[in-house]
């Protein structure tokens, strides 16, 4: 029997030399329904997307094959990009100019025109025909809203989804609910989509994820 891997999203992650930040989202094939990354997000860094490869474990927190130096290695998994001065100065017109957002030895916008330094807007970065799943995802069944993802699970063999976790407080109180993922149509901007009607999943059998979910 495979004991399969939970991925809660918002649980703390942590390297082998202590914790190193918590799970943002989870990133996935959707072609082959496969988690290829994780995004973590430390406290005062980028967040990092982490290779399924390096996860040792997935219980109550996630369990990481590497050191926190080797983590901050890791590829950023957000950029930043300045975006135009809402306002022209010194003969240049608003979209050439673009401004730190923080400013030292008495520097300031104000007294330079009466306008405010733009701010960076920060892009998620990750593979291209990748898709990234956020706990609070919306998830609908074929007529209508159903609730919001809690997190995946994967077999921790091959990496593919399982099941999608339905959060806490969805339209059938707090009973565990896994969707196994042959039911899951699609996973777009919109959220992700099944092919169950509401009554369907209500049927579903609840889940205890300190076990395998082996035939649900």
């Amino acid at each position: 029997m495979t004991e399969l891997m939970p991925f809660t999203i918002g649980v703390s992650v942590h390297c082998s030399d202590g914790q190193c930040g918590h799970l943002s989202r989870v990133v996935l094939d959707p072609a082959a329904r496969a988690v290829t990354h994780l995004v973590v997000e430390p406290r005062t860094e980028l967040g990092r997307l982490v290779p399924i490869e390096l996860v040792a474990s997935s219980s109550d927190d996630i369990r990481l094959q590497c050191t926190e130096a080797e983590f901050l290695e890791l590829p950023p998994a957000e950029e930043a990009h300045f975006e135009p001065h809402s306002k022209g100065h010194f003969g240049y017109r608003a979209e050439h100019i673009f401004m730190w957002p923080h400013y030292r030895l008495g520097l300031a916008t104000e007294g330079m025109g009466g306008g405010h330094a733009s701010q960076p807007a920060l892009h998620d970065k990750i593979p291209v025909g990748e898709v990234e799943v956020r706990r609070g995802e919306q998830v609908h069944a074929t007529d209508g809203w159903i609730g919001s993802v809690r997190g995946l699970v994967l077999d921790p063999t091959d990496h593919h989804v399982t099941h999608v976790l339905l959060d806490e407080g969805h339209l059938f109180g707090h009973k565990e609910v896994a969707i196994p993922i042959r039911d899951v149509t699609a996973v777009d901007e919109s959220g992700i989509q099944l092919r169950l009607t509401k009554d369907a999943v209500q049927a579903l059998p609840p889940v205890d994820l300190e076990h395998s979910l082996e035939g649900t």
